[in-house]
């Protein structure tokens, strides 16, 4: 026979002592009921919290009612009414709920809007507008800048290295090459910008040396020759150079678009186009003026309605290529036909290219302390 489980008898909690009461309790308690005085101060300072906090409640429910009436009428501001562009009485944040953070947010919104219409509205029509301060407006005069009506400036124009081009005896014929092994993106370019320049033939280096270069050029009757470097298989750099004098530019070339990543670009044609240059004015800004429009053909085909523009911005040079259309005889639509890049002068050299002995007319220097950012050199 198995032993059987014998339950264990379970023990009772034992019952807490009870407390003795102190000798002397009820005759104290008897001694304070007692007293009157003690009595009425008791009631006093009672009396006194519960005013306290009846105060407390009462303020706090007028905030809330005022809190209620300005979300139902007036939004969340102060004084919505006499301007809402103030603070709200409340911070919208602190609002837990996010439909109504947002629906008190958005009233609020609406109520500056509302309120600064009608502060454009009760404006004088008549008042003179007033002009935004920016670079261009605030831009310091130069010193070398030239004046159309200067008889001085004209005759050093008369006769300078591109005299014979404005004077029509020579007409252009430029050569376009790369740096040696050339990417994909470089000769793309080089090639849709040598299709808008009319007499202007694309060629590869050949690891030919630039004066050499120069040499076979100037002997062969070119005018210009243009060399595109690359970076990163990118091209960012133009070397500009005009025979047989000079002068020698050197652009930095950035934001390149081809016609492919243009939005719906125009059909290219081969007339020769309209040279549009632009913002020009110093005597370094003439200078590339005139050797930028020296590279198109001085006899435009206005039959193509095609033009180029250089527009020059902050001493940044924009090009475009479009072609124009007469609606009507006030309205012109222009359809982009590309490339657009823009150029950024390094430096400009007299004569040919001479990186030992050329003597330079201008360099950019970037990072020197002593430059004003509101005086332009072109």
């Amino acid at each position: 026979m198995g032993k059987k489980n014998k339950r264990k008898p379970q023990k009772t909690p034992r019952s807490l002592p009870k407390k003795k009461k102190e000798e002397g309790s009820d005759s104290e308690w008897e001694d304070d009921l007692s007293s009157d005085e003690d009595i009425s101060l008791d009631l006093n300072s009672s009396e006194s919290d519960d005013a306290e906090q009846e105060e407390d409640i009462d303020d706090d429910d007028v905030y809330q009612e005022d809190s209620d009436y300005n979300q139902e009428d007036e939004g969340p501001s102060i004084s919505s009414k006499e301007n809402p562009l103030m603070p709200p009485r409340y911070r919208i944040g602190e609002i837990k709920n996010k439909l109504i953070r947002s629906e008190m947010y958005l009233k609020f919104k609406q109520e500056r809007d509302n309120y600064k219409k009608k502060q454009r509205k009760e404006k004088d029509p008549d008042a003179p507008k007033q002009e935004p301060r920016t670079i261009e407006n605030t831009r310091e005069p130069e010193d070398s800048t030239v004046q159309p009506d200067d008889e001085e400036d004209q005759k050093d124009l008369a006769v300078d290295e591109f005299a014979s081009y404005f004077s029509r005896e020579r007409p252009p014929k430029i050569i376009v090459t790369t740096v040696d092994h050339p990417r994909a993106k470089t000769i793309r370019f080089c090639k849709e910008f040598s299709s808008t320049i009319p007499n202007a033939e694309f060629r590869y280096r050949q690891r030919s040396a630039i004066k050499d270069l120069v040499k076979d050029a100037s002997k062969r009757g070119y005018t210009d020759v243009m060399i595109v470097n690359e970076d990163r298989r990118v091209p960012n750099g133009l070397l500009v150079i005009h025979l047989p004098d000079g002068p020698t530019a050197n652009f930095k070339l950035t934001s390149v678009k081809y016609r492919k990543d243009l939005k719906k670009p125009g059909s290219m044609t081969y007339e020769r186009p309209e040279v549009i240059v632009n913002n020009l004015k110093t005597r370094l800004g003439v200078c590339v003026g005139r050797m930028l429009a020296s590279l198109y053909h001085f006899d435009p085909d206005f039959k193509g309605r095609r033009v180029v523009t250089f527009h020059n911005q902050r001493d940044y040079i924009f090009f475009r290529h479009h072609r124009y259309e007469f609606k009507n005889g006030q309205k012109v639509a222009l359809k982009e036909i590309g490339p657009r890049f823009t150029l950024k002068l390094r430096w400009l050299q007299k004569g040919t290219f001479d990186t030992k002995t050329g003597e330079y007319e201008w360099v950019w220097k970037p990072r020197d302390s002593g430059v004003n950012r509101r005086k332009f050199a072109l």
